[in-house]
Parts: structure tokens; C-alpha cells; sequence
């Protein structure tokens, strides 16, 4: 590599890593959050990602067994790297979202959670289950910490202005 391509190559940023690194590590918190929050209600790791894959299989997911608890790991990691990827493009147009990582990935997180409890899960297959202001607190706090905050540290990583 020449001096000229190494010095442009430290002000592009890596689209790429800063988008698998973001989802992840939100794929990774988020699924482990999710694993000991309802384990704790007592629902088992098959079960969860079988409810996962409810969403594009309704109610029969849960016969699947294996087969529709893998579904559910996949269709959770793609929507990890798509919240990665949207908050990757947003970051190209509004310079805030990186030069203030933390309260920017702290406010997605909660949007990504209203966004997916108010149109992705309605829209769905999937069952749906009565409003709990205590499952909402608990799922906007994971959402906080374990979605936004990866995604936008990540981006912010292989972001340099």
C-alpha cells in the first residue's frame, strides 16, 4: 500500500466492520439479555427463539423443535445487523450520531425497541400478548444498553471523521 491510500484509508470508515461488529455484538447482548430475563419467568432458550420464529411462522413454530429455534437465532441476527446497517447509513447524514455515541445509541435503542414492539410485532405472525408497563421498562432498558449502545459505539469505532 502507498503513503497516499494508507492516509485515505484512515479518514474512510470501514462500512463493513463498523456493521458486523454492531450486530454482533447487539445480536450476542441482546439474545443473552433475552435468555436471562424470560428464563427467569421460566421460559426455556428453545421456546424464546421458537417464539421468534413465530413471526414468520405463527403458532407452529412451536412444533418446530430445533429446526424453528435456529430460524429464530437467524431471523434475531438479521434483524441485529439491519438495526446496525439503518443506524450505519443514518450516521453518514447526521455526524451527531457519532460524535455523540453514547446518548445517540442510548435514544436508538429505545426507538428500536418502539419500533419493533409497535410495527414489526403487530405486523407479524407472531402471538400477541397484553401490554405489561413492567415487560416495556425491562425490554427499553436491554434495548438501551444491549442494542443501541453496541451499534452506535461500533459505528463510531470504524467512523473516523
Amino acid at each position: 500500500m502507498n503513503p497516499a491510500s494508507v492516509a485515505f484509508s484512515l479518514h474512510k470508515p470501514n462500512t463493513l466492520l463498523a456493521i458486523l461488529w454492531g450486530g454482533t455484538a447487539c445480536g450476542v447482548l441482546d439474545i443473552t439479555a433475552a435468555f436471562i430475563v424470560y428464563g427467569y419467568f421460566g421460559l426455556r432458550p428453545i421456546r424464546l427463539l421458537q417464539g421468534i420464529a413465530a413471526g414468520l411462522l405463527g403458532p407452529r413454530s412451536l412444533e418446530g423443535g430445533f429446526a424453528t429455534a435456529a430460524l429464530g437465532l437467524l431471523c434475531h441476527f438479521v434483524i441485529a445487523f439491519g438495526a446496525a446497517t439503518v443506524y450505519f447509513a443514518m450516521s453518514r447524514r447526521v455526524r451527531f450520531l457519532v460524535d455523540h455515541a453514547v446518548l445517540s445509541g442510548v435514544l436508538y435503542g429505545v426507538a428500536v425497541y418502539f419500533f419493533m414492539n409497535r410495527i414489526v410485532v403487530p405486523l407479524s405472525a407472531a402471538r400477541k400478548y397484553p401490554f405489561s408497563s413492567k415487560m416495556m421498562v425491562i425490554g427499553v432498558v436491554i434495548h438501551m444498553f444491549c442494542v443501541g449502545l453496541p451499534i452506535s459505539l461500533s459505528v463510531r469505532r470504524y467512523s473516523i471523521h
